[in-house]
């Protein structure tokens, strides 16, 4: 019998590909497209995205002859995803929703409606790829960056773990986006030359000022900027603090606390948790010589502190940590003790090239300390980090 594969069709020119290859391999294919976002709770600019995404990837199947569903999930969405984005926001943290909607929506509840659905795999367009190798424990999944390094969206799995990795297809991961419109074009299929989509997972670009007033409120603060010779970014021995690495781990890792004291009030924002750590945009202070940037944000005193130019030291930091209750391992085997500390890889979000690091395993949390500083690190976001072009764990970055 064909092994059945429930297929995650998007609309876009990825998994339409995807879709194609699938079943010239000779699987039994089903697609499924999934209708996440459709409440009118929160505006988001009047887009509605997954309509046309739904009528193309229904044509999609059409011309490829493959059966064609639709399921539901805006009630789980709505929980697990976007009411953690305004939770994160919230308590001034930078949320990922594209890894917690693969994690707990795509390869969780799609997954288990393709089970029961009678499915031996689920399948996605994802630009990424998956082996296994034989050990004495037995097989062992590994999830590999894409061959397009230009459009690897490993990151974005990187919380994935063993079981949902022994139950994902990802068709398109050994080729280059090229040769995937390459493709498409010679099938006649509507998604040929369609954009890629933009934006939040499952609802598209939005205004995100707009999108989370419509549940955090707004309320008038101060903007303070911070010079680049503040003595905040000075060691003791008059050392910068952000390179300085003496064996005190602590010292390059901690973020760095702000005080009114340290700055001047050049402006007033609408709400601290409405901005980020390395955002430009918004703030609409002028007159400044360089660029001003968010270098930090107090939630509970509603301030945010700016620093001119995009090389302001308040931006840089050469490391970070993650703690043991938000530490994700894809491979056990590898895992670290405490004591214990590995070279890998490492990145911070999507599209960063990867950056040589050391994580090193204390009782309570890992540390990631970068061989160069990394601009914009902010609590919330993931950190992945790999050994080659394998993933093998992530962290909630704290």
């Amino acid at each position: 019998m064909k092994k059945r594969v429930v297929l995650g069709l998007s609309g876009g020119v990825d998994s339409s590909v995807a879709a194609y290859i699938l079943k010239q391999q000779g699987y039994d294919v089903v697609a499924l497209f999934m209708k996440n976002w459709h409440d009118g709770s929160v505006t988001l600019n009047n887009e509605c995205p997954w309509v046309e995404d739904s009528n193309d990837a229904l044509l999609v199947s059409e011309k490829l002859g493959i059966p064609f569903q639709t399921i539901d999930l805006s009630i789980p969405y709505r929980e697990r995803i976007i009411n953690y984005m305004f939770n994160e926001y919230k308590n001034g943290r930078t949320p990922n929703p594209d890894i917690l909607c693969n994690r707990d929506i795509k390869f969780d509840i799609f997954l288990n409606t393709a089970l029961n659905l009678g499915a031996d795999y689920v399948a996605t367009g994802h630009y990424c790829r998956t082996d296994f190798i034989q050990k004495d424990s037995g097989l062992i999944f590994r999830l590999l960056a894409g061959k397009d390094k230009n459009k690897d969206q490993s990151y974005f799995l990187c919380q994935l773990n063993q079981y949902q990795l022994s139950k994902a297809l990802f068709p398109i991961g050994g080729m280059y986006k090229s040769e995937v419109r390459k493709l498409a074009k010679a099938l006649y299929l509507i998604t040929a030359e369609k954009k890629d989509s933009q934006g939040l997972c499952f609802i598209g670009k939005i205004s995100l000022p707009k999108f989370l007033q419509q549940k955090l409120h707004t309320k008038t603060g101060n903007i303070i900027e911070i010079p680049a010779d503040s003595p905040i970014y000075l060691n003791s021995d008059g050392t910068n603090s952000e390179v300085n690495n003496d064996g005190n781990v602590n010292s390059i890792i901690q973020p760095y606390v702000y005080s009114p004291s340290f700055g001047k009030v050049i402006g007033t924002h609408q709400g601290a948790h409405f901005y980020t750590i390395g955002q430009r945009k918004g703030l609409n202070v002028g007159g400044t010589k360089k660029p001003l940037f968010i270098i930090g944000t107090d939630i509970e005193n509603n301030i945010i502190y700016s620093g001119q130019g995009e090389d302001h030291p308040g931006l840089f930091r050469k490391g970070l940590f993650v703690k043991k209750g938000d530490l994700h391992w894809i491979r056990e085997d590898l895992s670290l003790k405490p004591g214990d500390s590995m070279n890998v890889q490492a990145r911070i979000r999507y599209r960063q090239p990867l950056e040589k690091a050391i994580i090193k395993m204390d009782p309570d949390k890992i540390y990631v300390i970068f061989d160069r500083s990394q601009r914009g690190i902010t609590p919330g976001q993931f950190v992945a980090w790999y050994t080659g072009d394998e993933v093998i764990g992530s962290g909630i970055i704290n």
